[in-house]
């Protein structure tokens, strides 16, 4: 199981993230899209890094012409030698339609068509063939020489989903080549309700349901010490009542018996009532949802619990990487024996 972590967005200090995590052992580096443009990061992260992957993940997808991504993911391809994948996810409606100013519909059918145009470009540009991609959202049927990119040695880059619920589970299955899991996918819901998922959109395709991985990216409390732990596990409750008070993840909240929550939290997330949000995460949800421990009990946790289900597995020890050095001993440790 490949061990990965993020790049905070692009900064003065992104090189020496880059070289930090990789000296640690990382597996590879994941740039997301919170309040940063994340294709910027994966460049320099590809550039100052030998063998790591670097991965947008994720990128936001329905603001983005399927031709614009399809040219950035043959770029960094090209220039990295196939270590480039890309991470695409769909947002929630609001802020599609409220911050991006784009139209809404169905996500996961949307994807689907997204992923294949993706696709049909990148077969273009590699095989010749006349590019005839005519869909319900997008369609591209023009390609001259002039605008075919230059040809690559290596294949064409992987392409993740990502997704909580059963739907895009199952879009992955059929399509893509691995589902980048929500923070509030626990061990326990990925085995009743994603694989099985996974498992009916492969089926459609007539792949085998292997050849799309499943990335784990949940919620890790680490601490030393019972005070250290006591204040991971607050942070990590933050982050769950953020996720937990939108509308669209109480699918998986049922799942665990929690549905109630999901109203309060919504409630009073309008109010803007954070730190009442925080008190309403119970030790329970917090354990349930995430790996909590000293370092080398959440690295075996990680290795026992979720390598037999995950190709790769998000854990982001240390807080400041690039100036931060303190633990890399430590933390250099705990990588090899999740990924053992």
């Amino acid at each position: 199981m490949r061990i990965e972590t993020y790049i905070p967005g692009l900064s003065k200090n992104t090189i020496e993230i880059v070289k930090h995590a990789e000296s640690l052992g990382y597996d590879a580096l994941v740039s997301g899209e919170l309040n940063n443009e994340p294709f910027l990061p994966v460049l320099l992260g590809l550039e100052h890094s030998k063998k790591m992957i670097v991965r947008t993940g994720l990128a936001i997808a329905f603001p983005r012409s399927p031709m614009t991504v399809a040219n950035m993911g043959w770029d960094l391809q090209s220039f990295s030698d196939g270590r480039f994948q890309l991470g695409l996810g769909t947002q929630v409606k609001g802020h599609n339609e409220r911050r991006f100013s784009v139209p809404w519909s169905p996500p996961a059918p949307r994807m689907r068509e997204y992923i294949l145009a993706v696709k049909a470009i990148w077969n273009t540009w590699k095989t010749g063939e006349k590019l005839d991609f005519q869909g319900e959202h997008y369609t591209h049927t023009l390609m001259t020489p002039m605008f075919t990119p230059p040809p690559m040695d290596c294949d064409v880059p992987p392409i993740y989903v990502s997704g909580l619920g059963p739907g895009m589970a199952r879009i992955a299955g059929e399509v893509a080549d691995g589902l980048l899991l929500h923070p509030m996918c626990s061990p326990k819901y990925i085995n009743d309700i994603i694989l099985p998922a996974v498992a009916e959109g492969a089926k459609r395709s007539n792949r085998d349901p292997r050849e799309c991985e499943l990335l784990w990216g949940g919620f890790i409390a680490t601490g030393e010490t019972e005070e250290d732990l006591k204040t991971a596990k607050r942070n990590v409750a933050a982050r769950i009542s953020f996720y937990a008070s939108t509308r669209t993840y109480r699918p998986a909240l049922e799942f665990h018996g929690w549905g109630d929550i999901n109203e309060a939290l919504h409630k009073l997330s309008i109010e803007g009532k954070w730190e009442e949000m925080f008190a309403l995460v119970t030790d329970d949800m917090v354990e349930t949802l995430g790996f909590c421990g000293t370092g080398v009990e959440v690295a075996n946790a990680l290795k026992n619990n979720l390598s037999p289900i995950c190709s790769a597995a998000m854990w982001n020890e240390v807080e400041h990487l690039g100036t931060d050095h303190s633990k890399d001993e430590h933390v250099a440790n705990l990588i090899q024996i999740a990924k053992a």
